[in-house]
């Protein structure tokens, strides 16, 4: 049940006698699924106040008004989107936590809901920049990105199916032919074993039937990169990025300010090796996979596409092939992340500047000076 507030709406604490005091609150939220959980901590950093509040819009909207100015923590997860959006509306300062990066959180030895809340409420007072703060799209933002993320959806239900038509025929000793998602019930249809052509024919109607579906899900997404996001033409100058790699790249940033150098776009998208140094040992780690993983997989899979067999002779191609002529067994996999970390510091730049891409910027230059 909810109760009494005990911090005026100007943000001051309330006594015990009615009167109220000038010092600051912060406040945690642990957000669930149907309740969330409320810490304020004064100004000397003594809790004034622990609520449980359902994760509702009306009962934030209830709560938190009377906090007009407020610092308020809460961590990213599934509701943070909205819940961040109608905190701003009530006027209070958001900070949305990276959940990855607060392990005094996740790693604490006594983890439930209400230390939760208070160690966000905490971190945001001693300092805000403890909790990594990662910043939402807004609504519009929200709802186009949707499409793409339908889209992903169904483009990995028709993978299963497709994995699964093989690996039945698999089992009976016959060889379905290579060829792409879009062509595999035209192509496949008369290799079924005709003992399994009761099992298989739903699957492959299944298939054809998503296909359909992903083929009107990505011109939606030309519609929208089109209509609505036409700067996304300045990222689709570079041969392999297409309407759906640019309009989420432009999706998931947001805003093209958030970065003051675009190279700091490849940490953020979690495409740099992890560090870890101590004394004289400097260990070689994998990619920190940081930020949102659906971006990072179309920038890796144009970076695929530039070093395959039909990516253009460009730059970053043949940064690509140095890299791939050292580095034993796993050079093609480094190499495909390091061009797809080069391609999203590039996209961040055409972006940014509005430049004409030049495919091979700085070779000439240097070959003249050699």
């Amino acid at each position: 049940m909810q109760k009494r507030s005990k911090v005026s709406p100007n943000g001051q604490l309330v006594l015990k006698n009615g009167s109220s005091t000038s010092k600051q609150v912060w406040i945690g939220v642990d957000l669930g699924d149907r309740w969330s959980h409320v810490c304020i901590l004064d100004a000397a950093g003594e809790v004034a106040q622990r609520v449980r509040i359902r994760t509702t819009p009306e009962a934030m909207r209830e709560q938190f008004t009377a906090f007009a100015g407020a610092a308020i923590a809460i961590e990213a997860s599934g509701d943070s989107p909205w819940v961040s959006r109608l905190l701003t509306e009530c006027g209070l300062e958001v900070t949305v936590a990276n959940a990855r990066e607060v392990r005094k959180i996740h790693e604490s030895n006594h983890k439930n809901d209400r230390s939760d809340a208070e160690i966000l409420a905490r971190m945001l007072r001693f300092d805000p920049k403890l909790l990594a703060p990662i910043h939402h799209r807004d609504a519009a933002m929200q709802a186009d990105i949707s499409v793409l993320r339908a889209r992903d959806t169904l483009v990995g239900a028709r993978t299963s199916c497709i994995n699964t038509v093989r690996g039945l025929v698999k089992s009976e000793g016959a060889r379905l032919p290579q060829c792409s998602s879009e062509a595999f019930v035209r192509r496949v249809a008369a290799y079924v074993p005709g003992a399994l052509e009761v099992a298989i024919a739903p699957l492959l109607e299944t298939i054809a039937a998503l296909t359909t579906q992903i083929r009107a899900y990505e011109h939606r997404i030309a519609d929208l990169a089109r209509e609505r996001y036409p700067q996304t033409a300045l990222l689709t100058q570079v041969t392999g990025v297409g309407p759906l790699t640019s309009l989420g790249f432009i999706l998931t940033l947001g805003q093209k300010e958030r970065f003051t150098r675009s190279r700091d776009v490849g940490p953020y998208l979690g495409l740099v090796p992890r560090q870890y140094e101590s004394g004289n040992q400097q260990s070689q780690l994998r990619i920190t996979k940081a930020g949102n993983p659906y971006l990072r997989r179309l920038l890796v899979n144009s970076a695929q596409y530039i070093l395959g067999r039909f990516g253009p002779d460009c730059r970053l191609r043949r940064y690509g092939e140095r890299l791939m002529e050292h580095g034993g067994r796993n050079a093609k996999k480094r190499a495909v992340v390091a061009v797809a970390r080069k391609l999203a510091i590039l996209l961040h730049h055409l972006w940014s500047t509005a430049a004409v891409y030049d495919p091979f910027y700085g070779i000439e230059a240097k070959s003249n000076a050699a």
